[in-house]
């Protein structure tokens, strides 16, 4: 590496959730974050609590991506600014991590894909914030799959269940589309899941077969702008309608894997964002010829390998058959749990140490493809739920 983590500098865009969320994996990994920009209290707020010197209120990110104080941009900022923010700052020969989906639509995504192959082999690094790659038990499953302990996969099944929207007064701007996309529970969450298992099967989704659902049909929203997971009293909300999805049920294709054993492998996922008692539960069931391998994010340091003629094993992170193949991507022995937050930690790591060792360290994250092509993947599912039909992607 040609110098350590804490000589880059960082600039966050947005101060919602999952702004500090960076910040604190990033100064974790003693990365400095120089620069913060948002509206300008809560800007300034996020400054004074995480010890940040650089400030740019009213959303001035055109001025912050000019900062020679930053050298790496996360855009944490909703779903409709991320393709404008990426195009400014890659114009400004900053690296950049986006947050997950890249853009509202794959029109305007690829146009982040034609800037970054335009800066070349030389060009700014860019990822998209796919971070369950980087959870030790899906880099764990990667590699059993690639190693073919399982034998020929034979199919994929999982979910990923919230319930942080299942009243019709929870409320945040990720509802309505013209603030997040078309798609919300898939868009928001599903892509997760579609990507990790992407990852772990070393293919992509050829075709989608999906039904999606609104619950609710109308909700109540607050008069003012809150913060995610926000409780509002009700007296305080007005009704509207409802345009995007709170469930989905997809069922999709994948096509040829980089692995031998992991080519045209059907695969099902149930998504909602409605689901009671479920917090964050991303679970994956990869099963195959020769055994299975189950993983739940809500208990992330654990994975279930299951086999017809011999016992079942839970493996635990940090210990034997669960420990090798991720070394580089956890920093606490079995029995010290790492869950959300490593998993930023690890993927930031992974990306910068791409940066500072001029990209010979290896690109395990998402990339700006990955993320114009679940766009793509999005845009397919929606389709497939109008037409009621399967849908190439």
């Amino acid at each position: 590496m040609s110098k350590p983590l804490h000589q880059l500098r960082a600039g966050v865009i947005g101060t919602g959730f999952i702004g500090p969320v960076h910040i604190e994996a990033l100064k974790r990994l003693g990365v400095q974050v120089t620069a913060v920009c948002g509206s300008t209290n809560n800007a300034k707020a996020t400054a004074n609590q995480w010890g940040i010197p650089e400030v740019y209120g009213d959303y001035d990110y055109q001025a912050m991506v000019r900062s020679p104080h930053v050298d790496v941009v996360h855009i944490t900022s909703p779903n409709k600014a991320h393709v404008e923010q990426s195009l400014a700052a890659l114009a400004a020969g900053k690296h950049v991590v986006c947050e997950k989906p890249l853009g509202m639509t794959s029109e305007e995504t690829e146009k982040v894909v034609v800037a970054v192959k335009k800066g070349g082999r030389r060009g700014p690094v860019f990822a998209v914030n796919y971070m369950c790659r980087f959870f030790p038990a899906v880099l764990q499953m990667r590699a059993m799959v690639e190693r073919g302990d399982l034998g020929r996969i034979i199919h994929v099944q999982g979910h990923f269940f919230q319930d942080w929207l299942l009243q019709e007064t929870d409320y945040n701007w990720r509802i309505l589309a013209s603030e997040g996309g078309k798609l919300r529970a898939v868009g928001d969450i599903g892509t997760h899941w579609i990507d990790a298992v992407s990852f772990i099967l070393g293919a992509k989704a050829t075709a989608v077969f999906a039904h999606l659902e609104t619950f609710h049909k109308k909700r109540l929203r607050p008069r003012d702008e809150v913060q995610t997971f926000a409780k509002v009293d009700p007296d305080e909300m007005d009704s509207y309608k409802v345009d995007t999805e709170d469930f989905a049920s997809v069922l999709l294709k994948f096509g040829k894997s980089k692995h031998d054993f992991a080519s045209g492998v059907h695969a099902s996922a149930s998504i909602s964002q409605v689901a009671a008692g479920w917090k964050c539960s991303l679970s994956v069931g990869i099963y195959g010829t020769e055994g299975s391998v189950r993983w739940d994010l809500q208990q992330p340091n654990e994975i279930i390998v299951g086999r017809r003629d011999e016992p079942n094993q839970i493996l635990q992170r940090g210990t034997a058959g669960f420990m090798e193949d991720v070394a580089n991507f956890t920093d606490y022995p079995g029995g010290h749990p790492e869950g959300f937050p490593d998993s930023h930690k690890m993927h930031y790591r992974a990306v910068y140490e791409h940066i500072l060792t001029n990209k010979k360290a290896p690109a395990l994250f998402a990339t700006a493809a990955d993320g114009h092509y679940e766009v793509r993947l999005c845009e397919a599912v929606l389709k497939s739920s109008r037409a009621k039909g399967w849908v190439r992607v």
